[in-house]
């Protein structure tokens, strides 16, 4: 028979032989933390293991999947919108609203403002044309069908001093360098449009909107080839005051037509040449100028007009990647919380007591404009990820999550993550700089468990494609769980 020895030590060989093989599987885990695709990907590439933040958790059961050098900060690019677009939406609400008041200064006779028309901006980020267009008509119907003095522009809502659109890439005329302003209209940006003329060898150039204030100087010609290059062999120059554009250059006879968006003007002269422009487009009389001037305390404004929802202007920030909208953002937070002027730097105030009323702790965090247009900013994954989970849990949830791209089918995910399962289970901010690939937000896998997932690169040319590679590999493995 069997002593009572082997009946003991039986049970206890298997349970230190238990005990053994744990240990190992730790050790082997505290080895290989990255998933076997990300792993291959970067040796693939060349691309250094130390270069690379991954952290990833599982929103239900708080299981951390992925911790790979989430303590180290890094630079996240575009996705730090994320943490701008959510102090938003905490702090002012999924339907807070922006408002641009309209004064009359002087007295409305049969529909004739004998005096001048007063705008005070109060930071709307989305005065799109289309918007403005709505506002002219909302004036239109209060009363006003020509206008004998001048068009007043109040941009004293926020402060920017010394602000230079070309010291982050020394490329001014790049819409993303626009800065925020509480009267920014259609961005401050022009989309100009070319299509060659075949039979004169020239190119027609127009512009979106149509600005009487800007000048364009057309020195493009038509040479023989297919429709690429870079800009299509377009050179844009512009004067100093930015009110006249030269182009010059061959344009390829192989292109329809092609699109190019640039800033133009400063803040006063864009506002002042897109509504005189809808004004006079509306059948309205104005034949004034502008002037800066501030509203006057002692009168109530003709009407106030309405922008659209918070919530619907940060699925613009997040889809798209809007850099201007999200510094309007940051600005507003200022005003609100602060008091007027809005700056930057109240901004940044607000973001980091908010962080810290949430218990929020990110000693590693440098935040610069909240747009993520920046060489300085940084974060690690694991407070983006503390973060994330901090947003799953509030009320406004859907809102916040829905303001990212759809995997595949909108924002700048629209052309990733396009073939097969991956389309439309993840909802993620994208980040992408010279040297900085980042990408953040949540995932559905397969079997219906949802993560919160970051992932920042810092290295070189990890931008080119690299970056992306790593991110992909790691999402289809998460899919797949």
């Amino acid at each position: 028979g069997t002593s009572p020895w082997h009946q003991e030590a039986g049970p206890l060989m298997y349970r230190l032989f238990g005990v053994f093989l744990l240990s190992l599987a730790g050790a082997v885990a505290a080895e290989t933390m990255l998933p076997p695709p990300v792993e291959s990907r970067l040796d693939h590439r060349q691309v250094p293991q130390e270069s690379t933040s991954i952290f990833v958790e599982d929103l239900e059961s708080g299981e951390v999947l992925v911790s790979w050098n989430d303590n180290v900060a890094r630079n996240p690019g575009s996705t730090i919108k994320l943490l701008t677009t959510l102090a938003a939406i905490d702090v002012l609400g999924p339907t807070y609203s922006w408002q641009t008041d309209v004064y009359a200064i002087g007295e409305v006779v049969d529909g004739t403002l004998r005096g001048d028309l007063l705008l005070k901006g109060n930071g709307d980020p989305y005065l799109v044309t289309e918007r403005v267009w709505q506002l002219v008509r909302r004036i239109r119907q209060a009363g006003i069908d020509e206008i004998t003095g001048d068009l007043l522009l109040d941009t004293s809502h926020f402060e920017l001093n010394g602000y230079d659109p070309a010291a982050f890439d020394r490329q001014p005329l790049r819409a993303y360098n626009v800065a925020p302003n509480a009267l920014l209209m259609n961005f401050k940006s022009v989309r100009y449009w070319f299509e060659p003329l075949h039979d004169s060898g020239k190119v027609h150039i127009w512009t979106d909107p149509p600005l009487a204030n800007l000048s364009i100087n057309n020195r493009l010609g038509v040479a023989p080839g297919s429709c690429r290059g870079y800009q299509r062999g377009i050179t844009i120059t512009a004067n100093e005051a930015v009110d006249e554009m030269t182009f010059s250059g061959k344009f390829p006879s192989g292109c329809r037509r092609y699109a190019m968006d640039r800033a133009a003007l400063s803040h006063h002269e864009f506002a002042y040449g897109l509504f005189a422009s809808l004004w006079l487009e509306s059948g309205g009389v104005f034949k004034g100028g502008w002037q800066a001037a501030t509203a006057p305390a002692e009168i109530e404004p003709l009407l106030s007009f309405r922008s659209i929802p918070l919530a619907d202007v940060i699925a613009r920030v997040n889809k798209h990647s809007n850099n201007v909208m999200a510094r309007q953002l940051l600005f507003t937070l200022s005003a609100e919380v602060l008091g007027p002027p809005g700056t930057e730097a109240g901004g940044r105030k607000v973001i980091g007591d908010w962080l810290g009323d949430n218990n929020l702790e990110f000693s590693e965090l440098a935040f610069d404009n909240g747009a993520g247009l920046s060489r300085d900013a940084r974060i690690t994954a694991a407070d983006f990820g503390a973060m994330l989970r901090f947003a799953w849990r509030q009320p406004y949830m859907p809102e916040y999550v829905s303001s990212m791209s759809l995997a595949g089918l909108d924002g700048t995910l629209r052309y990733r993550l396009d073939d097969g399962p991956l389309e439309g289970s993840a909802h993620l901010k994208t980040g992408s700089l010279d040297h900085v690939a980042g990408i953040a937000g949540y995932l559905q896998s397969r079997s219906g468990r949802r993560f919160a997932v970051v992932v920042l690169q810092n290295h070189t040319d990890i931008h080119r494609g690299y970056g992306e590679e790593t991110q992909e590999a790691l999402l289809r493995w998460l899919y797949e769980l």
